[in-house]
């Protein structure tokens, strides 16, 4: 089943951070070789306050077969303590154009942990929901199974 027409993540990388290992992490939640996949990582760099670089990393993808690999990764890590809040939730994450956000703590899912979070210290993920028609009742009920699927 067709979840989402694409997905993108941003994650932020501050000074001190070890970025090799958040982009690491950023190919082991999207598992597949970015090089032969011919997937692009984009890291764009902002300034934050006292004028501290940050490295903006960015992973945009729209095929079906990446972007079920990549929901299939993220639901199955999640506890169903946590899937329940999402569905909890549910109504808050999913704006007007039917596109449903999901933030992961940065620090625990550095440490292989997968925790929802509402703080900016985190992978941020834009899931575009797949639903025909385009119709909030019906993502809602793509976003329900999908989280129950994994």
């Amino acid at each position: 089943m067709k979840y989402a027409h694409n997905i993108e993540m941003r994650v932020f990388s501050k000074e001190g951070d070890d970025e090799e290992r958040i982009i690491e992490k950023i190919k082991e939640v999207f598992s597949f070789d970015f090089k032969k996949e011919k997937i692009k990582l984009n890291i764009r760099t902002a300034y934050g306050f006292e004028d501290k670089k940050i490295h903006i990393l960015t992973v945009s993808i729209d095929k079906e077969r990446h972007t079920g690999k990549v929901i299939k990764n993220i639901f199955s890590f999640l506890s169903s303590e946590q899937k329940e809040l999402l569905l909890n939730q549910m109504e808050s994450r999913l704006d007007d154009n039917l596109h449903f956000y999901i933030r992961l703590d940065k620090e625990k899912l550095m440490n292989n942990e997968y925790w929802l979070t509402d703080s900016g210290n985190c992978f941020h993920f834009n899931i575009a929901i797949a639903a025909y028609p385009h119709k909030r009742e019906i993502a809602k009920k793509i976003i329900e199974e999908m989280i129950k699927s994994f």
